[in-house]
């Protein structure tokens, strides 16, 4: 501050809010606008700063929205940027975001499609099991780039790495339409895809962030229904293009439509606020300093592994219990079109109970689910379709809150950082979540009550997870909005 300034303020209550007055008064030059010369050679300064205080903290539930609890990382005096929270400039960017994920995770939905038809068709001189390595491949690489990508997203913004992943994507998709060997499909599937996917996925979640806050968890809950509807369009289209083009003209039609969807975001999608200072491009372990963030990861890890196991095994539980293939993937529809619906209502109303709350909410729902319905009642088709709704919404909602969940302990301007290290923890131990549940059905003979169960039980110690990571920021202040 200059010398000569002074620094008086003033404080009140009123309407159960805190309101600062600061004034600094600051010498200015001779030469300075007339008006400054009523203040006698001096320029004052007036800042105005409102919280709403909860015993001290957050403010409880029902109470006009949560307010961020600052991280330990962030400085004092850290600003609170005004976010613009909608308008035409804010929601095509959602749209642009809905795209990218649209294309991205299109592609993680297509692999077993890819699989499934080369196991089927003698014409692609391909084995199912170097399929299987490039896929394994594919998926390993594409988690652990995710690290690196956030950072990046901080530093320099979205345009390059969206470029970057639009030329991979479609690169990759027709080096595969070629491919007659195994180096080529891993160089496909297994370098150019795995680049592709993290540059589309993080970016595109980290972006709203600049341009939501308040209303962060409904902005984020739209745009992660792209991987409920890529689910259902990206094999059945692949499906009819298989039966009518072959293997190389659909991967080469797949390219076009992933070509169409990147070029659009790359125009719709961008950042808003300038980079941290000192920003690295490079990971750095000191994020899991942060007050609430180890405990938050592990309990994103305990909601994305148990929801991915009735997603990935549903459709055989159908079968093995007498329904039709037909029913079965129509079991597996409704799951998709259940957790679309979830993304959204769970954004919506953690805007409005916070996200760690709302994610406790559906983590119970999702246990209940498993041990109340599909447990007693999994074996009959009103019970079937009842747990499918259920568990569809509550588990879908793990996608949609986790980043949001990530951005309150953090700034802004390091969410990506923040983000793409918990989804990178996250995939990784999801990973192997398809594998496990395998072994678990094989012990349990095939009667998948093991796997009911083990569903159910990592759901539970994920609302505990949850839980500790709330306290662990607010403490006790139980009906914290947070």
């Amino acid at each position: 501050m200059p010398k000569g300034s002074t620094v008086s303020s003033e404080a009140g209550l009123q309407d159960g809010k805190e309101k600062t007055v600061s004034v600094v008064t600051v010498p200015v030059a001779p030469e300075s606008d007339n008006r400054d010369s009523k203040l006698g050679g001096r320029s004052e300064v007036k800042f105005t700063k409102t919280t709403t205080t909860a015993s001290g903290g957050a403010p409880l539930l029902g109470e006009a929205g949560p307010v961020p609890i600052p991280d330990a990382t962030s400085p004092l005096g850290d600003v609170d940027e005004q976010y613009p929270e909608g308008g035409i400039r804010a929601w095509l960017v959602v749209f642009g975001c809905w795209l990218a994920l649209f294309a991205s995770l299109g592609l993680m939905h297509t692999l077993a499609t890819f699989k499934t038809y080369i196991a089927t068709n003698e014409s692609i001189h391909l084995s199912p099991s170097i399929v299987g390595g490039a896929i394994f491949g594919y998926a390993s690489l594409s988690f652990l780039l995710g690290v690196y990508v956030g950072p990046l997203f901080d530093k320099y913004g979205p345009r390059w790495l969206i470029l970057a992943s639009t030329g991979s994507l479609v690169a990759s998709l027709l080096l595969v339409s070629i491919s007659s060997e195994y180096g080529h499909l891993l160089t496909a599937l297994g370098v150019l895809s795995s680049l592709a996917s993290p540059l589309l996925f993080t970016p595109s979640i980290a972006a709203i962030g600049h341009f939501f806050k308040r209303r962060r968890g409904l902005a984020t809950g739209i745009a992660t229904t792209a991987a409920s509807a890529s689910g259902v369009v990206f094999p059945f289209v692949l499906q009819a293009l298989f039966a009518r083009v072959g293997w190389a003209w659909a991967m080469r039609a797949l390219a076009l439509i992933c070509l169409s969807l990147t070029v659009a975001a790359n125009f719709l999608i961008r950042s808003r606020l300038p980079a941290a200072q000192n920003a690295s491009p490079h990971p750095h372990a000191r994020i899991f300093r942060t007050k609430g963030f180890s405990p938050t990861v592990v309990a994103v890890c305990l909601a994305q592994f148990a929801s991915f196991l009735p997603l990935s095994y549903m459709s055989s539980y159908a079968l093995s219990r007498g329904f039709s293939e037909a029913f079965s993937f129509q079991v597996v529809a409704i799951l998709n079109a259940s957790s679309a619906v979830g993304r959204v209502v769970a954004g919506w109303a953690s805007d409005r109970i916070g996200p760690f709350n709302a994610s406790v909410v559906c983590s119970a729902i999702a246990a209940l689910a498993c041990f109340g319905v599909w447990l007693p009642a999994g074996g009959t088709e009103p019970g079937i379709i009842v747990f499918v709704v259920v568990f569809g919404c509550a588990s879908g909602s793990s996608v949609s809150l986790a980043p949001v969940s990530v951005g309150r302990l953090c700034r802004t301007q390091e969410y990506g950082r923040y983000y793409g290290a918990c989804y990178t923890i996250a995939s990784l131990v999801v990973l192997f979540a398809i594998p496990v549940a395998g072994q678990v059905v094989k012990v349990d003979r095939g009667s998948y009550w093991g796997l009911i169960v083990t569903t159910g039980v990592f759901y539970v110690a994920a609302v505990v997870a949850f839980a500790a990571a709330k306290v662990s920021v607010v403490g006790r202040r139980v009906w914290a909005a947070f």
